[in-house]
C-alpha cells in the first residue's frame, strides 16, 4: 500500500500531539497523598444508628482476635509465679514462661483444639516495657518449634527445627525498644507490637522412655526479663511448679465478652498500630468509639451490634464447614495461618476455633465435622479413616489425627487416648500397607483397639496436623483420607 505524504504527516502530527498532551497531563497528575495528610472523619458528627451498627459489625469481626489476645494475656498472667492453672494449663506472670512436662491433660478448657503430640509452654510478654530472653536447649533430632505471636496472632521470628535454629539465648524485643544487646545473646527477634505470646511446642513420643528423655530438655526451656539474664542456662523442674485454682466452665473459656467488647477495643487499638492500608479502617472505628463516649444512644447501638454479631457471625465460624478452604473428601484446611495480613475472616475464624495456629510451612491443619458424604460425625456410629498405602501425611516432622467433642476439646475416655499418628508405635497396618483408623464411642473390636479413637456420645470432629509438611501438602496435591460410616 502506498502512503500519501500528506496523510503520513497528518498521522505523525496527530500522534506527536497526543503524546505531548498525555505527557502534559501526566505531569499535572497529583502524587498520591500521604495517609497522614488525608482528611479524617470529623469528631462530633451526628451518628445515625444503622451507620453505627455497620461500622460496629465490621469492627467486631476485625478486632475479635486482638481483644481475645489481650484478654488471654490479662487472665493468664495473673499467676503470681510460673505454674499451672487447675494443675493442667501452664500460666505465668507477664514476662515469664511456664512449661508442661508431658502432654496437656484432657480436662483443660482454656485452649480449644489442644494436641497430645507435643509438650506445650505458655508465655505472655509486654516487650516495650522490658525485652525477654528465651532459652533454646540442644534438641538434637527431636522436632520442636517456638511460635512467637504478635497482638494480631501473626507470627514473627523463626525458631525451630525447620529453621535450623541453634541452641542459645534469644532476645525478644518490641517495636520501640532501642536498648543495648548484651553479650551472650545468639540473635534478636523484634515483634511488630508490644504484645507477644510465646508458645513452645516440643514433640513427644507416647512412650515412657521418651517421657524420661524429654525431662532434661524441657527443664532447660525458660523465658524471663532481660534484667535477669546472666549468660547461664537456667534450669527449672517443670514437674514441681505450683497449681492455682481454675474456674469451672462449659466449653472453652470465654475470652471475648460482647457486652464489654467496645469498652476494650479502643485501648487495644492504641497498643496495635495500623498495618499500611488500615489507616482508614482505624479512623472510621475511632470516630464511632469517640461518639459512643459522648452519646448513650451510640453506645447502646454498639452494645446491641456486638451481641448480635457474636451470635450471627462469630459463633458460626466455630463450625469447620465455615472455616478454611476445601481440601477434598469433606475436609477443609487452614490457609494464611499465623501470617494473616488483611485476611480478617480467616484470622477471626481461626481465633474462634483454634487460637494460635502455626505458619503454613510449620504446620498444615485439616479439619471436618462430617464424614466424606457430608453427614455430621456422631459418636453412636463407627467410622473408618483409611490412608491408602504410601499416602500417610507427607511430613518432615510428624502427623496426627485428633478427635474432639462439640467444644473442640478432649472428652475424657478410659483409653486416655485422643490422637493417633507418628507418636504411636503400636499402630497396625493392613496387609496391603494401608492404615485404617477408627472413630466411634464403641470399640471396633479388641484386635483393632490400637487404631481406635474413642468418640463422645454426641457430635464430634476430626483434625489432622502435619508438622513441617512436605510439598505435596503445601501445594494441595495430597488429599486427606476418606471417612466412611461403618454400616
Amino acid at each position: 500500500m502506498k502512503i500519501r505524504p500528506r496523510t503520513f504527516l497528518f498521522g505523525l502530527t496527530a500522534a506527536l500531539t497526543a503524546t505531548i498532551s498525555f505527557q502534559s497531563l501526566a505531569g499535572q497528575a497529583p502524587s498520591p497523598t500521604p495517609s497522614s495528610e488525608v482528611t479524617t472523619p470529623v469528631k462530633g458528627a451526628i451518628m445515625q444508628e444503622d451507620y453505627v451498627k455497620t461500622i460496629g459489625r465490621m469492627a467486631y469481626v476485625w478486632g475479635w482476635p486482638m481483644v481475645n489476645s489481650f484478654n488471654r494475656r490479662a487472665g493468664i498472667t495473673q499467676a503470681p509465679v510460673p505454674g499451672r492453672l487447675g494443675g493442667v494449663v501452664p500460666v505465668a506472670p507477664r514476662g515469664y514462661l511456664s512449661m508442661l512436662n508431658d502432654y496437656v491433660e484432657p480436662n483443660q478448657s482454656f485452649v480449644a483444639c489442644p494436641n497430645q503430640d507435643v509438650v506445650y509452654g505458655t508465655g505472655f510478654f509486654t516487650l516495650d516495657e522490658e525485652p525477654v530472653v528465651i532459652q533454646v536447649p540442644d534438641f538434637g533430632e527431636r522436632f520442636w518449634i517456638y511460635a512467637l505471636y504478635d497482638a494480631r496472632t501473626d507470627q514473627f521470628g523463626e525458631m525451630g527445627k525447620a529453621y535450623g535454629t541453634a541452641p542459645g539465648f534469644y532476645l525478644l524485643v518490641g517495636p520501640n525498644w532501642d536498648g543495648e544487646v548484651p553479650a551472650g545473646i545468639t540473635a534478636v527477634f523484634r515483634s511488630g507490637t508490644e504484645f507477644c505470646f510465646a508458645g513452645p511446642r516440643i514433640f513427644l513420643n507416647d512412650t515412657d522412655e521418651d517421657r524420661a528423655a524429654m525431662q532434661l530438655l524441657v527443664n532447660q526451656i525458660d523465658a524471663y526479663p532481660l534484667s535477669e539474664f546472666d549468660g547461664t542456662m537456667k534450669i527449672k523442674d517443670w514437674s514441681a511448679v505450683p497449681s492455682f485454682p481454675a474456674p469451672e466452665v462449659e466449653g472453652e473459656n470465654k475470652w471475648v465478652v460482647p457486652e464489654v467488647f467496645f469498652d476494650q477495643l479502643g485501648a487495644v487499638m492504641d497498643a496495635v498500630a495500623p498495618l499500611p492500608g488500615e489507616e482508614a479502617l482505624y479512623a472510621s472505628i475511632r470516630q464511632v468509639l469517640d461518639a459512643a463516649q459522648a452519646d448513650p444512644s451510640v453506645k447502646k447501638a454498639l452494645f446491641d451490634i456486638a451481641v448480635k454479631t457474636e451470635k450471627e457471625v462469630i459463633a458460626p465460624l466455630f463450625l469447620w464447614k465455615h472455616n478454611g478452604i476445601p481440601a477434598g473428601n469433606g475436609w477443609n484446611r487452614s490457609e494464611n495461618n499465623a501470617q494473616w495480613g488483611f485476611d480478617y475472616m480467616m484470622r477471626t475464624a481461626t481465633a474462634r476455633s483454634n487460637m494460635f495456629e502455626n505458619r503454613p510451612n510449620e504446620t498444615q491443619y485439616f479439619f471436618t465435622d462430617g464424614d466424606s458424604e457430608g453427614s455430621q460425625l456422631e459418636g453412636k456410629n463407627l467410622y473408618t479413616i483409611t490412608f491408602p498405602k504410601g499416602e500417610l501425611p507427607p511430613v518432615n516432622g510428624f502427623w496426627s489425627l485428633t478427635i474432639y467433642n462439640k467444644y473442640h476439646l478432649f472428652e475424657v475416655n478410659e483409653l486416655n487416648r485422643y490422637s493417633l499418628g507418628t507418636k504411636n508405635t503400636t499402630l497396625k497396618f493392613n496387609p496391603d500397607g494401608s492404615l485404617t483408623l477408627y472413630a466411634g464411642a464403641k470399640s471396633p473390636g479388641k484386635d483393632k483397639e490400637s487404631n481406635w479413637l474413642s468418640a463422645p456420645e454426641g457430635t464430634f470432629s476430626l483434625y489432622i496436623r502435619s508438622y513441617w509438611a512436605k510439598e505435596a501438602i503445601l501445594d494441595g496435591s495430597w488429599v486427606p483420607p476418606i471417612i466412611e460410616l461403618v454400616r
